[in-house]
């Protein structure tokens, strides 16, 4: 895939865009929901409440996953060149190591010790779990 970005944002290539949403509601719940695993009812894939539309959903209403908190949601769409979405991931840029599962600060300390800039760092995770399952996302029948 090409790695250049166009002015919209998109890294592109003459198949398919990834782009970089500014939280969930750049989604619909349609959208979000027509991935494997993400509602009660796929039985093929399993079903995953955390990555469902409605809990990081409410994880961003209600302010507990926004920049303030440093969990500012930059989720990832992957898109047809037509616009057709196809998959996401959902990522989130951290402006700390809290409230993870990761425990990362004695890597943030030795590196800023060292002279560089640990954070902001995109992280591609549930905000406060540590619960395994699908972060990639694909539409179904995919």
């Amino acid at each position: 895939m090409d790695q250049g970005d166009d002015d919209d944002g998109r890294a592109a290539n003459a198949d398919y865009a990834i782009r970089v949403a500014a939280g969930i509601g750049a989604f619909t719940c349609v959208e979000w929901d027509g991935f494997a695993g993400t509602t009660r009812g796929d039985k093929e894939n399993g079903y995953n409440p955390l990555v469902s539309f409605a809990f990081l959903s409410a994880l961003e209403d209600s302010g507990c996953a926004v920049r303030r908190t440093g969990w500012q949601g930059h989720h990832l769409r992957l898109e047809t060149a037509q616009g057709r979405l196809l998959g996401a991931v959902p990522c989130y840029l951290k402006s700390h190591s809290q409230g993870e599962y990761v425990f990362d600060h004695g890597w943030s300390d030795a590196f800023e010790r060292a002279g560089g800039r640990y954070y902001p760092k995109l992280q591609c995770s549930v905000p406060f779990t540590p619960v395994t399952g699908p972060r990639l996302l694909v539409s179904k029948g995919e």
